[in-house]
């Protein structure tokens, strides 16, 4: 048991020296740092391999979007659990995916965050294709059955939403909340 615990207390000081560059002044929190460690463990098997993602129900809902990455959803999971995000962001170098981060979306911005220090950002209402486009509209009636300009059929529509990051599978200057990722920038024309 006691190798357990320091095995535990190990991969949690990793994560967090991992999460942590050493030019950022960043306290995360042990709480959140204990976090981190949960969901790496529970998404361990997404970070190579996007077919099991896929498998496991996740479909592709954005393109690249520069300095956050390929998003790809369930939709059959809800509310907030660490060891189950609904969104898993990817980017992509020579046909590699790697997982980059974790991510919750919400109508309005929580109450009370999730996690000390949680910070928001937002998505605007859009209509999602199939093959991971999407267009911005206020209403899913301006939703085409196609999009124009890449022929995709329509997925689904949602209004203005609040987004929740987490950075767990790449290190962000900006934090592990932040909402994009400045050294996700070589991923960007890919």
């Amino acid at each position: 048991m006691r190798a357990l615990t320091c095995l535990a207390a190990a991969l949690m000081l990793a994560v967090a020296a991992s999460l942590l560059p050493a030019a950022a002044a960043q306290i995360v929190p042990p709480k959140v740092v204990a976090e981190i460690a949960r969901a790496r463990l529970a998404t361990t098997k997404y970070v190579m391999d996007l077919e099991s993602a896929k498998a496991d129900g996740y479909a592709i809902i954005t393109p690249m979007i520069p300095n956050m990455g390929y998003h790809f959803l369930n939709s059959e999971i809800q509310g907030f659990d660490v060891t189950k995000p609904p969104i898993l962001v990817y980017v992509r170098k020579n046909d590699a995916w790697q997982l980059v981060a974790i991510e919750w979306v919400y109508p309005k911005r929580p109450a009370s965050p999730p996690l000390p220090g949680a910070q928001y950002g937002s998505f605007a209402a859009a209509c999602h294709y199939v093959d991971g486009s999407f267009v911005e509209a206020a209403s899913e009636g301006k939703c085409g059955k196609a999009n124009v300009k890449t022929g995709a059929a329509f997925n689904f529509w949602h209004p203005p939403l609040v987004t929740l990051h987490m950075w767990i599978w790449y290190p962000n200057p900006s934090g592990v909340f932040a909402e994009f990722n400045p050294l996700l920038t070589p991923f960007n024309n890919d």
